[in-house]
């Protein structure tokens, strides 16, 4: 999008003069759009090269990259969330898949909108989060009085 928006640009601002085609050179805006085509161009040659996939099975989850492959098994799974993230405002209603593991002390966290299925991404982990606990509320060491 970013190239067309440029070639538009340059064909729109460039001038016709005695069957010759000149572009200008001195524009700012023309920086600006060469400047994020060419970031845009980066950006997805790294995605390309790392070839990161998110690959569901029904027994695991597998985290492939170009140079590592992690895999999870689902009964390693301790608890799953599947939810919304507070400090991020996106569509959709689920935005974000937090599961912990058993033998690894950090959380996994999957954000649905960086796929591009986040529907059947969503559909697939919330079969898998049928057979697995949810997620235990916090009380960071404060319990609820309850008025009689």
């Amino acid at each position: 999008m970013y190239l067309v928006a440029l070639l538009l640009y340059a064909g729109i601002r460039g001038n016709f003069i005695e069957d010759r085609f000149t572009l200008i050179y001195r524009d700012p805006i023309m920086y600006i759009m060469a400047f994020f085509f060419l970031v845009s161009l980066v950006v997805l040659f790294l995605n390309r090269l790392r070839d990161r996939k998110l690959i569901l099975d029904g027994t695991r989850i597998v985290f492939h990259s170009r140079n590592r492959e992690r895999v999870v098994d689902t009964s390693d799974l301790e608890w799953m969330h599947i939810g919304r993230e507070r400090l991020v405002q996106t569509a959709g209603r689920f935005q974000l898949i937090v599961f912990k593991t058993k033998s690894r002390r950090r959380i996994f966290r999957i954000r649905v909108g960086r796929y591009e299925r986040g529907d059947e991404l969503v559909q697939e982990m919330q079969k898998i989060a049928g057979h697995v606990p949810r997620r235990k509320r916090r009380t960071f060491g404060m319990s609820r009085r309850r008025s009689i």
